[in-house]
């Protein structure tokens, strides 16, 4: 459907990263953690964070407006699905995926430039940062949006019979730790850079799960992935490279597989029309400033790489997900 567009609304839209700043803030300063055991004084909250007084009074202000916020008097409060979200100490934080899009704000401020060159506009992908606190936030986020539909995947997901998977730029390690727990005859290895080993073996361990999914360090865009699996699971790592790249690394994904292997690619999928989805749209643009050469694909254009990675019977995963992701999958003969 076409929007009917006021004044009032382009100006909110324009003006929307003001409140998402704010959320960024509270979350870098940890606020809503020191608030999850009940009402906290605002003058010594401040200067237990170590901010000027006046300036974190005007961001309270703010996320009070905003409704992450309660003022009792001289004491601040936070309602309780915004603490089950945003305190660390709960099981369900976001608060990791948040920080990483505060890391990669920077580079959306130069977006027209990125359109004008057609180069990102950040110097180093966040996936291969070397600041250990920005690597923590973008994989641990990575762990943020995945568990909020892994499970949905698990259960729609026909793994029966199969016994290796191997998750190729798996991160923490969210899929193949579903998987596994869904599949109790299946075992799982993450294949991932070095850099992310320590954070995926402390997720399995979490889980429980060090007997069944393990981790071997490489770079699947030079180091040639380990065979002899039945399943290859790629998510939300084509995005990241060229058209070029992404069908290179599908070949390589099906080159892991034995006859009769199960190729799948999760990813936030465009229409093939390009007309939309909008998280789908949106993230082409995040990839521009972020990669040297990603985007986002069409269902189209992932079958076909599906298919000339030697894939049949290639078809969508009837499962309903959440932000314009959508799963592929391809026979291997």
């Amino acid at each position: 459907m076409t929007r009917e567009w006021t004044a009032r609304d382009i100006l909110q839209l324009s003006g929307a990263y003001w409140a998402s700043c704010s959320l960024q803030a509270g979350v870098q300063l940890d606020l809503f953690t020191r608030l999850h055991a009940g009402p906290r004084d605002e003058s010594a909250l401040a200067t237990e964070l170590g901010c000027n007084p006046r300036a974190f009074s005007m961001l309270c202000t703010a996320l009070t407006a905003l409704g992450f916020l309660e003022r009792r008097g001289g004491a601040l409060a936070a309602p309780e699905e915004i603490l089950r979200f945003l305190s660390h100490d709960s099981p369900e934080y976001l608060g990791f995926i948040i920080k990483h899009h505060a890391h990669i704000m920077p580079g959306w401020t130069k977006l027209a430039r990125a359109v004008l060159t057609g180069s990102s506009t950040t110097e180093k992908s966040t996936r291969y940062t070397e600041d250990a606190s920005e690597r923590e936030d973008f994989l641990m986020g990575m762990f943020n949006i995945a568990r909020m539909q892994a499970d949905l995947i698990a259960d729609s997901l026909d793994l029966s019979g199969r016994k290796r998977l191997i998750d190729v730029g798996g991160g923490p390690g969210s899929y193949a730790i579903y998987f596994c727990r869904k599949n109790p005859e299946l075992t799982a290895t993450i294949f991932d850079l070095p850099t992310t080993e320590p954070f995926a073996r402390k997720t399995i361990a979490r889980f429980g799960l060090e007997d069944r999914v393990n981790f071997v360090a490489g770079n699947f865009l030079s180091d040639t992935l380990p065979a002899g699996y039945d399943v290859a699971w790629l998510s939300q790592v084509l995005h990241g490279e060229s058209p070029e790249g992404a069908a290179s690394l599908v070949k390589d994904a099906a080159a892991c597989l034995e006859p009769g292997g199960l190729l799948c690619v999760q990813e936030f999928v465009l229409n093939d029309d390009r007309q939309g989805p909008e998280h789908a749209a949106l993230f082409g643009l995040n990839m521009l400033v972020q990669t040297q050469g990603g985007q986002t694909y069409t269902s189209l254009e992932i079958s076909d790489m599906l298919r000339a990675a030697g894939a049949a019977r290639v078809r969508e995963l009837a499962v309903a997900l959440p932000q314009s992701c959508r799963v592929l999958l391809g026979d291997m003969p």
